[in-house]
């Protein structure tokens, strides 16, 4: 059986979003559960871009040996350059260098003809593979180039040493039976196309990434890059755990097999959407909070007779468990550890009492606690583990007549209580006020959401901000069943990540 190579950049493409932004030890946490999940390629940045970026890339390769550790160069020498500094102490390097092919791109943002195209990337890929054996070219906006330019690229890249060839949909354009046809016309056209993996990266402009990249998979492409969530540029990239599942479930038709462990892509799925403070839809496929619920009562009698009738897949191979225990004010801690253990969650001694305490007071206030109630639980357990402040106390006064007030209480470095109180236009905003009055950090509100993570008059709220200082955005995140409260956590985890990251380049530049 035939294997597609999974090339994940999440920490690359993904990290492009608009309003993404993952600390260095962050990307390095991402990368680690990637490693986990069986990926075979981490693209793990765009060293060029920033010192920070490079940070991150460099720690990676030194520090995740199983997959190929990537990094992304222009076709310029200083890209090349910085892109093997930060992956030559990898396991299995890579440098991946792209440069614009389409008449478009080199008409009004190039301004080079495809002679001096066509010279730039062999000559580029010849200082690549000067550094390391595993060299990937991509000829951006790949669709909406001429194919017979593609076919020349292609054979004068490979010539000069790539490995990996990638077709990328840079910007959603096409169509599966098209994007399918450009596949076959590369095998056909391109004389040493045999000798490289030919790739595909298909952005979801149009919602056909996934679509797009399984059409090609059909043709003979034999690497796919995507992201967990489906996270990236504008509307995103091709979703990891899609393309993924499409194969395992379709094997059938594609006779195809990836490295990947199903079972750990909803933690990971998780992991992202926590770290990047982007939220998964109910209804994605796969690791939507309904990809598995069942509410149609025909539906239900069907799945409790034969899961078969309404589940093309097994919960439990993308890690989700099948059963739903509900839990009460009742429950011991054996019964929540136990069901810690089915939703994917193993603490330590310290973690789970943590957890254990705020799991008996959410239970006094809901009837039961819902899977999701306890997902929310543990991750803001987790979001308080390693603060700089820990918010205490929030005390609140407001009404149609009245000034909203708020009075807040923190312990602060060394274990000191502080406590200050504010007015502001409402409620959130006199908190908010409140806490700058003891932290003191500038900062700006930049957005500001607020969900609820199940239903009913008593679910908790789940808030997400981010703050923007010094011209860096940081996100934060906090649940209660109280919205006030949850707001007041989520401000907190965004000005906790403010100041780790300051204090993390303030012990760079005193090295």
């Amino acid at each position: 059986m035939d294997k597609v190579i999974i090339f994940d950049t999440t920490l690359r493409d993904g990290e492009q979003a608009a309003g993404g932004n993952l600390n260095v030890q962050e990307k390095l946490d991402i990368a680690r559960q990637l490693e986990k999940l069986g990926v075979d390629v981490i693209e793990a940045g765009f060293p060029a871009s920033s010192p920070g970026d490079f940070d991150a890339v460099r720690l990676i390769a030194r520090e995740v040996r199983q997959p190929v550790i990537c990094a992304l160069a222009r076709a310029h020498p200083h890209d090349i350059d910085r892109a093997w500094k930060a992956v030559k102490e990898a396991a299995h390097p890579r440098i991946h260098v792209f440069l614009s092919a389409s008449d478009i791109h080199l008409s009004y943002q190039l301004r080079k003809t495809r002679e001096e195209v066509l010279q730039t990337s062999r000559e580029m890929v010849a200082k690549a593979k000067s550094y390391t054996e595993d060299i990937e070219f991509s000829p951006m906006d790949a669709s909406r180039t001429e194919p017979s330019f593609i076919h020349q690229i292609l054979e004068a890249v490979i010539d000069a040493g790539a490995t990996t060839v990638n077709i990328p949909d840079t910007v959603g354009y096409a169509l599966p039976i098209e994007f399918g046809g450009l596949i076959d016309s590369i095998l056909e056209s391109v004389p040493n196309i045999g000798r490289v993996v030919l790739s595909v990266h298909c952005h979801d402009d149009l919602g056909l990434a996934v679509a797009n990249s399984l059409a090609a998979v059909r043709r003979g492409a034999r690497q796919v890059e995507c992201t967990i969530n489906g996270i990236g540029e504008r509307a995103g990239n091709a979703s990891l755990e899609e393309i993924v599942m499409a194969i395992k479930t379709r094997r059938d038709l594609f006779n195809l097999d990836t490295a990947i462990d199903t079972r750990q892509i909803y933690n990971t799925s998780r992991l992202v959407s926590e770290l990047t403070g982007f939220p998964v839809q109910p209804n994605k496929a796969i690791v939507g909070a309904n990809a598995f619920r069942h509410e149609s009562g025909i539906h239900q009698d069907g799945v409790i007779k034969m899961p078969i009738t309404y589940e093309i897949i097994n919960p439990k191979d993308v890690g989700i468990p099948a059963s739903s225990l509900v839990l009460g004010k009742l429950s011991g801690r054996h019964a929540f550890r136990e069901r810690l253990a089915e939703l994917g969650y193993s603490l330590n001694e310290a973690d789970f009492n943590r957890a254990f305490a705020a799991f008996k007071e959410l239970a006094d206030k809901k009837k039961s606690v819902t899977d999701r109630d306890i997902e929310s639980l543990v991750a803001e357990e987790q979001r308080t583990v390693s603060e700089l402040y820990h918010l205490d106390r929030v005390q609140v006064t407001c009404g149609d007549r009245g000034i909203p007030t708020a009075a807040v209480s923190l312990t602060g470095p060394g274990g000191q209580t502080l406590a200050d109180a504010a007015l502001g236009t409402g409620p959130v905003d006199a908190v908010y006020k409140a806490i700058n009055r003891i932290v003191r950090v500038p900062n700006s509100l930049t957005e500001f959401s607020v969900k609820s993570v199940t239903q009913g008059i008593d679910a908790i709220g789940e808030v997400m901000i981010r703050i923007e200082s010094e011209g860096i955005t940081y996100s934060g995140r906090g649940a209660d069943t109280d919205v006030i409260v949850a707001s007041a956590k989520a401000y907190m985890n965004a000005l906790n990540r403010l100041l780790a990251s300051r204090a993390a380049e303030g012990r760079k530049d005193a090295a």
